[in-house]
C-alpha cells in the first residue's frame, strides 16, 4: 500500500468513529431518558400507593353509637318480706296488665311489706298492708334534723310537713283527690291506699319555713330554699323520690319537695347517678 493512501484511510476512520461516537450518544440519551421515565413512573406509582395509604389511614372512623343502658331488674331471690329471710307473704317484681292509673289489674295486697336488698320500697308495683303502721322514723327524723343544720349555714330552715301516713289517713285523701280532679289524674300525684311512701314513714315532704304557700307546689323546686334542697339533701341521706323527668320509672309526676329518707351511701349513689330508687334496686315502678 502506498503511502499516499493514509490520508483517505485516517480520513475514514475519523467518520467512522464520529459516527459511532454519535450513535452511542443517541443510543445513552434513548437509555437514559427511558430510565429516567421508568424510575418516574415508579417513583410516582409509589407516591400513588403511599397516598392512598395516608387517605386510608386519615379515614375516620365511625362513631359508634351506643344504645342506652337498659334498668337491670334485681333477681327474686333479693326481694324479701322485711324482717324476715323469705320473700312468702312478701309482693313481687311482677308484670301484668296494668289499669290507666299505672296499678297492676288484680294485684294482691301482700301479708307483709317488700324489702329489696334490704330496702323498704313502696310503688304502684310493691304495696303494704293495712296493717303496717309503724309511725314515723325516728332515723329519718334524726336526718331531717341533721339536713336543717347543714341548712341553716347556708341560710335556709325547712318543715317536714307531712311525713307518716297510715293507711286510713290515705284512703281519706286519695278519695278527695279523686272527687277534685278524676282518677286519672290523681293517680299521677297520689298514691292508692296501701301503695303510700308515707305509710313507710321514711317519706318526709318538705318546705321552707315561712313560704307555706309553696307547699306541696312545683314553685317550691324554682325557688332558692327549693333548688338547695336539691342539691344538698343527700348529704343527710335524702332523696327526691320523684324528680323530674321520671315518671315512667316511678310512675308518679315530680314532686319537688317529696323527699325519702334511704341513708346517706345509698342517697349519694343516686343522687350521682340522677337516678331514682326504681333504678337503684332494679324493680318496677
Amino acid at each position: 500500500m502506498s503511502k499516499k493512501t493514509f490520508p483517505f484511510l485516517a480520513g475514514n476512520v475519523l467518520l467512522v468513529g464520529t459516527l459511532l461516537l454519535a450513535g452511542c450518544s443517541e443510543v445513552e440519551q434513548k437509555v437514559d431518558k427511558t430510565t429516567d421515565t421508568s424510575e418516574q413512573q415508579k417513583i410516582d406509582k409509589t407516591n400513588d400507593v403511599s397516598e392512598q395509604q395516608d387517605a386510608t389511614e386519615k379515614e375516620p372512623e365511625k362513631e359508634t353509637v351506643k344504645e342506652p343502658e337498659k334498668t337491670k331488674e334485681t333477681s327474686e331471690s333479693n326481694i324479701k318480706a322485711c324482717g324476715k329471710d323469705t320473700s312468702e307473704g312478701a309482693s313481687h317484681n311482677s308484670s301484668g296488665e296494668r289499669d290507666a292509673g299505672g296499678y297492676i289489674i288484680g294485684k294482691e295486697t301482700p301479708k307483709y311489706e317488700t324489702c329489696v336488698n334490704g330496702i323498704l320500697i313502696a310503688n304502684k308495683v310493691f304495696p303494704m298492708p293495712k296493717t303496717f303502721t309503724p309511725g314515723e322514723s325516728a332515723e329519718a327524723r334524726q336526718a331531717f334534723n341533721e339536713l336543717n343544720a347543714i341548712a341553716k349555714k347556708a341560710g335556709f330552715e325547712f318543715d317536714a310537713f307531712s311525713t307518716y301516713r297510715s293507711y286510713d289517713r290515705q284512703v281519706e285523701l286519695y278519695n278527695n283527690y279523686v272527687k277534685r280532679d278524676g282518677a286519672d289524674a290523681a293517680d299521677r300525684y297520689s298514691a292508692r291506699p296501701g301503695f303510700s311512701e308515707h305509710q313507710t314513714g321514711l317519706a318526709f315532704d318538705i318546705g321552707e319555713v315561712g313560704n307555706p304557700g309553696d307547699y306541696a307546689d312545683d314553685r317550691f323546686g324554682e325557688t332558692k330554699a327549693g333548688k338547695w334542697l336539691a342539691k344538698h339533701a343527700h348529704e343527710a341521706g335524702f332523696i327526691m323520690r320523684y324528680p323530674q323527668g321520671k315518671e315512667k320509672v316511678t310512675g308518679y309526676q315530680y314532686e319537688s319537695w317529696h323527699f325519702r329518707y334511704v341513708g346517706k351511701k345509698i342517697a349519694t349513689e343516686i343522687y350521682n347517678n340522677n337516678s331514682t330508687l326504681e333504678e337503684y334496686l332494679g324493680v318496677k315502678g
